[in-house]
């Protein structure tokens, strides 16, 4: 599609198979939803527990009897290589007297050995060892008192689990996402910066910030001349299923240029040119059809750096910026080349506070780590790095969330105030109406397609 359209109706037609847009029920999302533990507590109970959440990453564990840990609110879960090389999901909890069974994020067993009382579990959760199982009233415990398991499922190299025994299935929740995400290859890729951060903020405020874009101009200036962050050019769409997705234009200059004195040929879109051997001098005049010919040279030199997953991308994918919200708390964009990672858990007890996961995933480029460099600095890209654990203030999460951390902080002190009377939202907006009004669902006992009660929704 040649980049010389300058009509706005025009420039729109080129969409990305549009979701349907749900009805809204106009949500005035009071600041109480922020702060309340009564309202905390019944978003773990019929929402938290009913969904699914994305935990850990299956190449992370790749030997028999490799786990991972992780914490969600009040919950350990445990992920476990199986014999067989598939991953099973438990509690980590040991259902002697409830003591954890681990606390180490990473690690090998040949199986769980309770640290109260040394009961034994296999990788597969059975219970196989109990000090004087003759001793128990109501019989010997092994092969009875097993771990609880929990479904999970694996998908674009994550390991995704549910605390609902009868859920539906991972490809049903994820809907439309399901089949854009498997074209990247996202199973490979390997991580590059890992931060998890201690915030002060409700988990929701952070959410409700990545899911709208009209904050961009204000919190984020310094990105006006490297994306097309105006309304009017991006495509916003909702799932039924929950989900919601922005469609940013990318490899070409902002739009909100046009008519300035500002230069069209900004520096980032000349490193975008240069990196795929382009010249910005063969585009004076003509600066619009520096999207198309990326997206061409994209196509011509991405499998000799090692991107053969280019060929399953759509041309638009190739440059531009999908960021998508996974219901209900699972944040990330989206590019032919980079995976950013934003997610944000619940504290166990304080509505207050939440957990906030800055991470950022990218394919290893053939034979060398260039293209990595390219965005992140000078680093080893056969070398995945460990999270790096802190609270918020210690040190920088990087510009972009540093300014999107630091203005909600202040919006969390906000909707504690009596001043505070509910949202007035822009249209642009109605994707934080829509999460809202989902989270709702699950709370009166609805799933989100099309609000039917949990019964019909599952016919």
């Amino acid at each position: 599609m040649s980049e010389t359209i300058t009509n706005i109706d025009e420039w729109r037609k080129e969409d990305a198979d549009a979701w349907p847009e749900p009805e809204f029920r106009g949500h005035s999302i009071p600041g109480y939803r922020y702060s309340s533990t009564e309202f905390f507590e019944k978003e773990w109970e019929e929402m938290w527990t009913k969904v699914w959440l994305l935990l850990g990453r299956a190449n992370e564990i790749p030997e028999v009897g490799d786990y991972q840990m992780e914490e969600v609110g009040p919950e350990s879960i445990l992920m476990v290589r199986q014999p067989d090389m598939s991953i099973k999901a438990f509690y980590n909890v040991c259902q002697h007297r409830a003591a954890r069974l681990v606390f180490n994020d990473v690690d090998n067993v040949d199986a769980f050995i309770c640290p109260y009382h040394g009961w034994r579990f296999e990788l597969d959760g059975e219970l196989t060892y109990a000090r004087d199982a003759e001793d128990f009233p109501e019989g010997d415990p092994c092969g009875k008192m097993n771990l609880i398991e929990i479904p999970c499922e694996e998908f674009a190299g994550f390991i995704w689990v549910n605390m609902n025994e009868d859920c539906e299935s991972l490809q049903e929740y994820l809907g439309p996402i399901w089949d854009e995400w498997s074209r990247y290859e996202i199973d490979d890729w390997k991580r590059y910066v890992a931060m998890t951060v201690n915030t002060p903020v409700n988990w929701k405020v952070t959410l409700d910030n990545f899911n709208e874009s009209y904050h961009l101009p204000t919190v984020h200036p310094q990105t006006e001349s490297r994306i097309e962050e105006n309304y009017r050019y991006t495509q916003f769409d909702m799932a039924d299923e929950g989900h919601a997705r922005m469609w940013m234009r990318g490899g070409a200059p902002s739009r909100q240029l046009i008519g300035t004195d500002r230069p069209l040929m900004n520096p980032g879109l000349e490193d975008q040119l240069n990196r795929w051997g382009l010249d910005a001098k063969d585009f004076e005049g003509r600066e619009f059809e520096t999207r198309e010919a990326i997206q061409n040279a994209m196509r011509e030199k991405g499998p000799e750096m090692g991107y053969d997953h280019f060929a399953n991308l759509r041309d638009h994918q190739l440059t531009d910026t999908y960021h998508y919200f996974i219901f209900p708390n699972f944040a990330v964009s989206v590019w032919a080349d980079g995976f950013h990672f934003l997610r944000a858990t619940p504290h166990p007890t304080d509505p207050t506070k939440s957990v906030f996961d800055n991470w950022w995933y990218a394919p290893v480029p053939k034979d060398n780590c260039e293209q990595v460099r390219t965005i992140l600095g000078p680093m080893d890209a056969d070398v995945e790095v460990e999270p790096d654990r802190f609270n918020y203030g210690d040190k920088s999460m990087g510009l972009l969330i540093d300014q999107d951390i630091g203005v909600t902080g202040g919006q969390q002190l906000g909707l504690r105030s009596r001043g505070f009377k509910g949202v007035y939202l822009a249209k642009q907006e109605h994707r934080i109406r829509r999460y809202h009004e989902v989270i709702d669902d699950y709370i009166e006992g609805r799933r989100p397609h099309g609000g039917k009660p949990v019964a019909e929704a599952a016919e």
